[in-house]
């Protein structure tokens, strides 16, 4: 049996760690994490204390922003 672990595409992915939606967006690690410390953040999840991003959410929140 092969012991490589598929990886999911970032765009099939339903939650996003920081590093992956700083990618997946061009926005810095830092100013995602200050929106994901933010309340009432539409497109946070908590595990625990892992925070991750919900990737339609913060699609949606994004195409609606013109300045972030």
């Amino acid at each position: 049996m092969d012991d490589t672990i598929s990886k999911v595409p970032i765009h099939l992915k339903m939650t996003l760690t920081t590093k992956e939606a700083a990618e997946y967006s061009n926005i810095g690690i830092n100013k995602i994490d200050s929106m994901l410390r933010s309340p009432n953040c539409p497109f946070v999840l908590f595990v625990g204390t892992k925070k991750l991003v919900k990737r339609k959410e913060f699609e949606q929140y994004i195409s609606q922003r013109l300045v972030i």
